[in-house]
């Protein structure tokens, strides 16, 4: 995002590109039927310390812009293993492990990007409160219908039948894998985008796969490899 510094006399004002389709956050929140995102239409690809949906603007072409920078942090070196700092972020969006311990590591990021990545799939917020009578964190929500493999379940309703079902499988399997309470068992984020790139690229290339019922879905995930990080 390009932003510069107008100082006018006793005025000063910091000004920001106009995004013409607001925040991830408001594709969610507003007209289901005017604001409903395909699987080709939004591609994240930014790991950002306070990543959250409210932070990625989107313009009027749905290319996605990073806002709020002020909490980044920079490790002293390239093989630094973490910078210990107060906790700060969204909660719901924040790396436990470094919520626990203060230890800011390479991967602490990667938990955010995994529940954004839920929320795209999902068409959810992080904190879903209209499926329990107590609101419940979305990795609690997806994980039960993920392990039996429900994945037409958990895919955004709005967009079914509308997608591919190996690059949703997949990106769905990069999304778990994103938010383990440790940072070790994450993976890094080259193999993040290169697997999403690839899940695009499936989207983009075979349209459609037509699945019907949770035994034959079950039957092609019995069959695919698992993705090795």
């Amino acid at each position: 995002m390009q932003v510069k510094t107008v100082d006018e006399g006793e005025t000063t004002a910091l000004v920001y590109n106009f995004v013409a389709n607001g925040n991830l956050q408001q594709r969610f929140s507003a007209d289901v039927t005017l604001h409903v995102l395909t699987w080709t239409r939004c591609k994240p690809s930014i790991v950002h310390r306070d990543l959250k949906t409210s932070n990625i603007l989107l313009n009027e072409n749905l290319h996605a812009m990073i806002a709020n920078f002020g909490l980044s942090k920079v490790l002293a070196t390239e093989s630094a293993t973490h910078v210990s700092t107060d906790p700060k972020g969204t909660f719901r969006y924040l790396d436990p492990q470094y919520y626990n311990t203060g230890k800011l590591n390479k991967k602490s990021d990667i938990y955010s990007f995994g529940i954004v990545l839920l929320e795209l799939i999902t068409g959810r917020a992080a904190i879903l409160r209209d499926v329990e009578a107590e609101p419940i964190h979305i990795c609690r929500w997806v994980s039960p219908n993920f392990d039996t493999r429900e994945i037409e379940s958990i895919v955004d309703s709005r967009i079914q039948g509308t997608y591919n079902i190996p690059s949703a499988w997949k990106a769905l399997q990069i999304a778990m894998a994103c938010v383990p309470l440790t940072a070790i068992q994450r993976p890094d984020i080259t193999f993040i985008y290169n697997d999403l790139k690839e899940c695009l690229e499936t989207e983009m290339s075979s349209g459609r796969t037509q699945i019907v019922g949770n035994d034959d879905l079950a039957n092609y995930i019995d069959h695919q490899p698992p993705i090795l990080f």
